[in-house]
């Protein structure tokens, strides 16, 4: 069996509803065809490679071609991943596991992609947690440090703040009233109604202005 020579062709990941492994010919050759059929809308390209932006007889090429290039390159420092996942004995689409310098970083990436006929029933949410499980809870992507650093950042991130904010609240709390004078800023006028509106505003274009900006501007170097 092919399996004795190349282990990973036995590998298997079931969930309620899937079973992903590694493509055999006839797995690669419906892949290629849900390829060519199209996995997205035109109008919108969701890959940071725009492998899609071409003929449906060179996307079901290059996923073909893919798959083997995987095959062939694979290491134990890197390598690639990639299943074909199955609902009912029909392939639907692809989950990809990806990892470089993998024995050092303890690090892994997910890509994925189905069939258009197949997207919107929750069948990606499902093979990316059977890949993800399989970097956990199989292959040991999770170490000490990156525990200990992940447990330091929810620290730092989460409760530092909520302390300042205590101590902010606290030091409000200490100080005594004053009467209101003709420099006080009441907070039932339509003053303060405007300035608080105003500076959310702004804080909010701050924050995703410029990240719009950065898609046009992307495409306009590619």
């Amino acid at each position: 069996m092919i399996s004795h020579h190349w282990p990973l062709f036995g590998l298997r990941l079931t969930t309620p509803r899937l079973e992903l492994r590694l493509p055999r010919l006839d797995d690669l050759a419906t892949l290629a065809d849900l390829a060519a059929e199209g996995v997205h809308d035109p109008e919108v390209q969701p890959f940071l490679v725009p492998w899609t932006d071409t003929t449906p007889a060179e996307r079901a090429r290059s996923t073909v071609q893919y798959h083997w290039n995987t095959w062939a390159g694979w290491q134990p420092r890197n390598w690639s991943l990639g299943l074909v996942t199955v609902l009912d004995g029909d392939v639907v689409g692809t989950q990809e596991l990806d990892a470089r310098e993998f024995a050092t970083l303890r690090e892994v990436v997910t890509g994925s992609w189905l069939g258009t006929a197949h997207q919107g029933r929750g069948l990606g949410t499902e093979m990316r947690a059977a890949v993800l499980h399989l970097a956990f809870a199989g292959l040991g992507v999770n170490t000490t440090w990156y525990d200990s650093a992940l447990g330091l950042a929810m620290l730092l991130g989460r409760f530092v703040p909520v302390v300042l904010v205590l101590g902010l609240a606290g030091s409000l709390a200490a100080q005594k009233p004053v009467p209101a004078s003709a420099g006080t800023l009441q907070t039932h006028r339509p003053l303060f109604v405007a300035m608080l509106v105003g500076v959310t505003v702004i804080l909010v274009a701050l924050t995703f202005l410029p990240a719009l900006a950065l898609g046009p501007l992307a495409e306009g170097v590619r």
